[in-house]
């Protein structure tokens, strides 16, 4: 009879661990949510959005399950064509980066679009960077993000950040 009883409490435990687990990778997306830095670290490290690009700012995070159509990619590819061909033209030097993170541990996050360092400070971020700590690098000289179903946040709160 023991045994029963534990095997039950046991199988009670083992169901709330996974409904909880469960809930943990369910966060809303593509809209921002009050957030601690830790509990925006344990999403964005969720294998569930090991796809999505997440941001943190205000205390709040906002987890935006990328666009892959072809309207988007064309779009994002002729801006980085203009603005390196610009600075080509105009012997402009500068390192675009596509889809990294930038951090400010605690504090903020983002992975924009593209984003740029221009002149001096062109190669300040070493190649083998995988996450960019703000404590340690400058931020980015020219951000852009495109839009393609979050243009009011574009303009709005990722614009802020």
């Amino acid at each position: 009879m023991k045994q029963e009883g534990f095997t039950f409490v046991k199988a009670l435990f083992l169901y709330r661990e996974a409904v909880m687990s469960e809930l943990k990778t369910k966060l809303p997306t593509d809209t921002w949510v009050v957030a601690t830095w830790d509990e925006y670290i344990e999403a964005i490290e969720d294998s569930v959005y090991k796809k999505a690009k997440g941001y943190y700012y205000n205390e709040r995070l906002r987890i935006e399950i990328l666009p892959v159509g072809s309207d988007h990619a064309s779009d994002h590819t002729i801006i980085i064509f203009a603005v390196n061909l610009f600075a080509t033209l105009k012997g402009i030097p500068l390192n675009g980066l596509n889809n990294c993170t930038y951090r400010k541990s605690g504090v903020q996050e983002c992975q924009p679009d593209v984003f740029y360092h221009i002149g001096d400070r062109a190669n300040v971020i070493p190649w083998e960077t995988s996450i960019v700590d703000l404590n340690v690098y400058p931020p980015p000289d020219l951000v852009i993000e495109v839009a393609n179903t979050s243009l009011g946040d574009d303009k709005g709160e990722k614009r802020l950040l």
